[in-house]
């Protein structure tokens, strides 16, 4: 059994703030393109870096530390829409920041987004809005290449229709 000093975890735990840090709008824009409501993506991008923080003495290799963050913040995504799932919001409920025209400027290409399951979501919101590869997304999903490959395959061929 191998213990970890206290200097390793902390090199762990700064590493991963780092991550965050630097990659606050990305996990952002992620989080948001699932729920649709500030308040909710930076609540769920809050607890997702609390977790991760907490938690980064769990972390085995430094060098994954990108990776593991974002698969933190999918579950963290998903534990959120899992509950949020069947509560029923009425229109009156949602309300158009002062100011600014609808949020979406493709409307009918984030209507598109939503009709994929969540983990066809991701695979493509990884791919072509965050601009990851096929092997990094793969690790993020605890997935293989070849399933990644033929989710997006799948998910782009829906996204046409």
């Amino acid at each position: 059994m191998k213990f970890f000093s206290g200097k390793e975890d902390k090199i762990k735990e700064k590493k991963v703030e780092e991550i965050l840090l630097a990659n606050y709008d990305r996990y952002y824009r992620l989080a948001y393109s699932y729920v649709h409501n500030n308040e909710d993506a930076g609540d769920i991008v809050q607890n997702g870096a609390y977790k991760a923080i907490k938690n980064s003495h769990t972390l085995k290799q430094v060098e994954y530390a990108v990776t593991w963050v974002y698969r933190i913040m999918l579950n963290e995504i998903f534990r959120f829409c899992k509950e949020e799932k069947g509560k029923v919001i009425s229109l009156e409920e949602v309300q158009i920041e002062q100011g600014k025209e609808d949020v979406y400027e493709d409307f009918d290409l984030q209507s598109a987004l939503d009709s994929l399951s969540k983990e066809d979501k991701a695979v493509v919101e990884l791919r072509y809005f965050e601009d990851r590869k096929l092997d990094e997304i793969a690790e993020i999903l605890d997935e293989n290449v070849s399933t990644i490959k033929s989710r997006l395959y799948r998910s782009m061929k829906k996204l046409r229709e």
